[in-house]
């Protein structure tokens, strides 16, 4: 925050809890299909956590629609909020500090929340505080697994990202590598439309997997094979297709479980040796995986037992928490707050919002 914006709403010095004091943080959540809204204690507390999907209106349209979702957003957060507040047993005037996502998601769905947040702030004279969605998704790990400690290795698994994150301590981390094209959670999505499986496309993959052999069909494993921890998912997106192209030219008939299992094994092999490489050139206590696909029990249960060769324990959030949830988001702020590390009113929504 520059400093004349900061000294007009807070003094020329300000005044704020440290840490050891009640802290209580109102957290919001609009990036995509989820308008949500919490109330954090002390950071890892969650004394409400509020969620307002928006699945069952998207679903058929196959995928989020934007415009739609922006327009539910705006019908939903006031509501949203005030149980937030009334289940946390808060009042306005409680609230240390608002926090919201400003980035990434969709810019529309981003605003709702973002400017949301920012007028409370301003009403209330106490801190705003913008927070990256993606980040707000690894420190679901701390909410649900409060004996975490650094170093660790952080997986995120999304529809929007995959990435693998190196934490020496909390609140500072190495961006070791991302995917080149499509994340895990889109080509999931992009494979469940073409199976005909529905929206969202992670379930329903991991719901029909279970009927399916997962070595019926030998789909390729991208980057598998190479020295770095990037990630790319277009390639085996394409190779489905391909596939199912083939067979249809063939009249060939498709067991839809076993294209399901077999290219889910594939993201699975992919994510787990990036996983693996970097813990044997990285010093770490444990491994935490986050993002929606995070959910994927499949995923967890091979993860967890490729490091038990390397006596390393896998942590998740709970299932709650896999997907988009403002609770993540106050975690995040809590820790930003103790730094004072606040965000200026002017902060604007970014849809593409790096790490």
């Amino acid at each position: 925050m520059e400093p004349e914006t900061f000294e007009i709403l807070y003094g020329e010095s300000g005044w704020f809890k440290e840490e050891g004091d009640e802290i209580i943080i109102l957290a919001i959540e609009s990036s995509c299909d989820e308008t949500s809204a919490a109330v954090v204690g002390d950071g890892l507390n969650v004394l409400s956590n509020v969620v307002a999907s928006q699945i069952d209106l998207h679903k058929k349209y196959g995928g989020v629609v934007p415009e739609i979702a922006s327009r539910k957003h705006l019908e939903l957060i006031n509501p949203v909020i005030s149980e937030a507040l009334q289940q946390a047993g808060v009042e306005f005037s409680d609230l240390d500090a608002v926090a919201a996502t400003y980035g990434p998601g969709l810019v529309g769905s981003l605003l709702v929340g973002l400017t949301a947040a920012k007028t409370l702030a301003f009403a209330l004279q106490i801190p705003f505080i913008g927070i990256n969605h993606i980040v707000g998704h690894i420190y679901a790990n701390f909410i649900s697994n409060k004996e975490i400690q650094p170093p660790v290795l952080c997986l995120t698994v999304s529809g929007g990202h995959t990435d693998l994150l190196y934490f020496q301590e909390l609140g500072s981390y190495q961006l070791l590598g991302s995917t080149r094209d499509d994340a895990a959670g889109e080509a999931f999505d992009k494979v469940a439309r073409v199976l005909g499986l529905g929206y969202p496309g992670g379930p329903a993959i991991e719901r029909i997997s279970q009927e399916g052999n997962p070595e019926a069909i030998d789909f390729p494993r991208p980057f598998i094979d190479e020295n770095n921890y990037d990630f790319s998912f277009s390639g085996l997106k394409t190779a489905v297709l391909n596939y199912l192209n083939t067979e249809k030219q063939r009249q060939a008939e498709i067991n839809v479980a076993d294209v399901a299992a077999s290219f889910q094994q594939a993201v699975i092999d992919v994510l787990t040796s990036k996983v693996l490489r970097a813990v044997e050139n990285y010093p770490v206590q444990s491994v935490i995986l986050s993002g929606g696909v995070s959910a994927n029990r499949t995923l967890r249960d091979h993860l967890a037992r490729s490091l038990e060769e390397y006596q390393l324990p896998l942590y998740t959030p709970e299932l709650e928490l896999c997907t988009d949830n403002a609770a993540m988001i106050g975690a995040v702020a809590y820790y930003k707050y103790l730094k004072r590390d606040f965000s200026p009113l002017t902060l604007a929504a970014r849809a593409n919002l790096k790490l």
